[in-house]
């Protein structure tokens, strides 16, 4: 198994081709339209930005305004561009992934990881988990890190239960923290970019939690308006593990923001 640091030179090298065995090979991914409900778009071409990877800084969120953009459901044919973005406001994000949609586009998912983003498990196929036993929720989770780990060498550390469907059952069956969000632009729903980066603005707090979609053309373009008005602020674009800093996130709880709001129990 190569080491992260060889992973990372290779992306940034353009090694994108490269394939750990088994990566790449997965049957033909649902398009993610069929998740969210979202209207259809084009897809958007992509350019990598000209500049090295981002290799970051250490930011205390205890005394600087942080907040977490989570992005479901990809990766996808809008995340490079995502990326690219994200590269030239040298900001962190934290991706969600679909493990058959990370199997099946793992020259991204490396780039994700080289980019110094991080990745969070949002099961296999985006089932509704509530209605499988709870070896089917294992099972779901349990396949999606082994193939993130097996195109990266990075196994996630946090999930999302896809619709927001969860129960304590599935949640000690996933047996990794539940990572929801305290702001959500409803943005699968927005055909106008300005929507999303609208509602952002609105509800965004220090220690909020965003979701979005880089399954979603709209939502792509909306980023770099996010990011410029949130930096104005004064904010901090961390990962969610940066944003909770020395907190001990634990199996089964479900987190929506931090700091400040302790973690909550399953019903």
């Amino acid at each position: 198994m190569a080491s992260i640091r060889q992973l990372v030179a290779l992306v940034a090298a353009g090694g994108g081709a490269w394939l750990l065995p088994g990566c790449g090979r997965a049957e033909r991914a649902r398009p993610a339209a069929e998740w969210t409900q979202a209207p259809g778009t084009a897809a958007l071409p992509s350019r990598r930005a000209p500049r090295e990877p981002y290799q970051g800084e250490t930011v205390d969120c205890t005394r600087a305004k942080c907040v977490a953009l989570t992005f479901d459901d990809g990766p996808g044919p809008h995340t490079a561009r995502l990326l690219d973005h994200l590269a030239r406001a040298r900001a962190r994000a934290t991706f969600f992934v679909v493990g058959a949609q990370a199997e099946a586009n793992a020259a991204l998912l490396r780039r994700i990881v080289a980019e110094r983003h991080e990745l969070g498990n949002h099961t296999w196929s985006h089932a509704r988990l509530t209605g499988l036993p709870a070896e089917g929720v294992r099972r779901e989770v349990q396949r999606t890190q082994q193939a993130v780990h097996r195109c990266t060498g990075v196994r996630p550390r946090l999930f999302r239960p896809p619709y927001a469907v969860t129960d304590a059952r599935v949640a000690r069956a996933a047996g990794l923290p539940q990572i929801m969000w305290s702001v959500d632009p409803m943005d699968w729903r927005a055909a106008d970019p300005e929507r999303t980066v609208r509602a952002v603005l609105r509800d965004v707090h220090p220690g909020a939690i965003v979701l979005l979609h880089d399954t979603h053309a709209p939502t792509v373009a909306a980023v770099p308006q996010i990011l410029a008005r949130l930096e104005r602020r004064g904010y901090r674009f961390v990962t969610v593990s940066e944003l909770f800093g020395g907190t001990r996130l634990r199996a089964g709880r479900t987190y929506r923001q931090a700091p400040g709001l302790l973690p909550v129990k399953t019903p």
